[in-house]
């Protein structure tokens, strides 16, 4: 496991925070979905959470709902490469709505919450953040993307070379 997640569940606010969270069942089956090749939505938000709850802190901003709306950014709850007759759009596109559709059924959101999980695709959302957090989260999201797939590349990269010797 990466070492980021030991010192995630040893930051005890962190865990007063987001665990409340994570313990929802629905929450649990992001679990059952890959994000970013095998890393799984479930630690995708886990350590986005982390990361922008770290940053907020130290910037003095509002750590809490950046943390908790982190959290359930991605809590779309299907498999985006598998085309779903019943979903309209593209995944990048739509799947910040259904976060949000599913996020406000299990817990309730804040006003900067809810436009942190819907604004944290822009620009493809097309509407600009309204607050510094929410756009905060738009780039550690992507951040977060690059370093999954740059570790999955590299550990097949690494791979090919030890099988070629």
């Amino acid at each position: 496991m990466k070492e980021i997640f030991k010192e995630i569940y040893n930051d005890k606010e962190f865990m007063e925070i987001v665990g409340p969270i994570i313990e929802i069942p629905t929450v649990q089956e992001m679990k059952k979905y890959r994000q970013h090749y095998e890393t799984s939505c479930f630690d995708h938000c886990l350590e986005a959470s982390y990361i922008c709850y770290k940053y907020c802190k130290r910037h003095k901003l509002d750590y809490v709902s950046m943390a908790r709306a982190a959290m359930v950014h991605d809590l779309f709850l299907y498999d985006w490469r598998v085309r779903q007759p019943d979903r309209k759009g593209l995944h990048a596109f739509t799947h910040p709505r259904t976060a949000y559709e599913n996020a406000s059924k299990i817990m309730d959101l804040n006003k900067k919450e809810k436009d942190i999980i819907l604004k944290h695709m822009w620009p493809l959302t097309l509407k600009f953040p309204r607050y510094r957090e929410s756009f905060i989260l738009t780039v550690v999201d992507k951040r977060c993307a690059l370093m999954e797939s740059y570790r999955e590349i590299k550990a097949k990269h690494e791979k090919r070379k030890s099988n070629s010797n």
